[in-house]
């Protein structure tokens, strides 16, 4: 069972990105002029991609409260990487 939620937590937001891009690439290309940042967003930052797609489609740019949307996004995707880390800090030998 750990090994299903840690899949599901890894590939979760990839996953919804891959499927709200299928249903939806306008709002991609338009929040996004080359492949490489959407590429980027995805492997390494997904919940902020996924608040700044939210933030863009609410009203195309970014202001006021959107910068909002995207630092809770930097925070969640910040906590799920050092997260882990921290959590078996001392599952490290000593000595």
């Amino acid at each position: 069972m750990c090994c299903a939620t840690t899949i599901f937590i890894l590939f979760g937001p990839r996953l919804a990105i891959l499927v709200w891009w299928l249903i939806n690439p306008a709002l991609f290309s338009s929040a996004f002029n080359t492949w490489i940042w959407p590429l980027l967003f995805a492997l390494f930052a997904p919940l902020t991609m996924i608040f700044f797609l939210i933030a863009w489609s609410l009203s195309p740019g970014i202001s006021g409260f959107d910068w909002v949307l995207i630092a809770i996004g930097i925070v969640l995707d910040v906590s799920s990487h050092t997260g882990v880390g921290y959590r078996h800090r001392n599952r490290v030998r000593r000595g």
